[in-house]
């Protein structure tokens, strides 16, 4: 099996030092290999995406010296693609309709509870059916039914990251604490959510290996889930360390000091950025 993974970045903004990290030792284990790298472009968030933030990506990128194989892969360009799946999804009683906003849920959370997430779903709207969905309501997914689906089913998934290295196994008990019952398609727009498109492109794009940041570890188990409930093939995950600011907090967009693009204009070279970044 040809090893083949991607660097699916949004584009929101500048690529900052953690991102730049996160496309080279991607694109460094797809060469070692002997393998693809893939560059796609998660663009499903149509307010905050922009043109020229997808050029100026690209232009980084390139002058990192990371070169990919195949034509870019835009989700805008496939919004109606996750339709299908949606629609599986709710053939198989697996959604219901929300009309909550995030005050609402906020406010139904705001006595503490033992043991529940503050983002985790009040379950508000859980008893309504999809016949009672109005315009502007979300649509999540049902985890309690998703989970029976599963019919004992194991949900593993294997991790190479150095952090969590190992066999995972989705415990049900557990996912009902920490996942409750997340949105797959946003509210006021028919576009699916970023974690369901994002695995549904490792599938379509024949990922066998998704290499991305430890923050986003804990998604893993979802995306999982889903994709076991769809019958589709799991990657092998692998997570690695965050390039932090001086404080220890994780690079954000908003961290233009450390954009790629500003390091070039004063002078640095790519091997500078490896430095930077701790792979030299």
């Amino acid at each position: 099996m040809t090893f083949r993974t991607r660097f699916a970045p949004s584009p929101t903004g500048p690529l900052h030092l953690g991102h730049a990290y996160s496309a080279i030792v991607a694109h460094d284990m797809a060469r070692a290999a002997g393998g693809e790298f893939l560059l796609r472009m998660e663009d499903t968030d149509l307010q905050r995406s922009k043109p020229e933030w997808d050029a100026a990506i690209i232009e980084d990128l390139t002058w990192l010296g990371l070169g990919w194989d195949g034509p870019i892969l835009r989700q805008s360009e496939h919004l109606s693609d996750y339709n299908r799946y949606l629609e599986t999804f709710e053939n198989m009683g697996l959604l219901y309709p929300c009309y909550c906003s995030r005050a609402d849920i906020r406010a139904a959370l705001s006595a503490p509870q033992e043991g529940v997430s503050h983002d985790l779903y009040p379950g508000t709207c859980k008893s309504r059916s999809m016949e009672s969905r109005k315009p502007g309501d979300a649509l999540r997914l049902h985890l309690d039914r998703a989970l029976d689906c599963l019919d004992g089913q194991n949900v593993v998934f294997q991790e190479t990251g150095q952090a969590h290295r190992g066999t995972h196994h989705l415990d049900p008990q557990r996912a009902l604490q920490e996942i409750g019952d997340v949105v797959l398609c946003r509210k006021g727009e028919e576009i699916i959510a970023y974690f369901l498109a994002s695995a549904l492109d490792d599938v379509h794009q024949g990922i066998t290996h998704v290499v991305r940041g430890e923050d986003l570890f804990d998604f893993t188990q979802l995306q999982v889930l889903l994709l076991t409930l769809l019958g589709l093939p799991v990657p092998v995950y692998h997570h690695h360390r965050l390039i932090r600011d001086d404080a220890g907090k994780r690079l954000a967009k908003r961290d233009d000091a450390r954009a790629i693009s500003k390091y070039r204009a004063e002078g640095a070279t790519p091997q500078d950025i490896r430095r930077m970044v701790g792979l030299y």
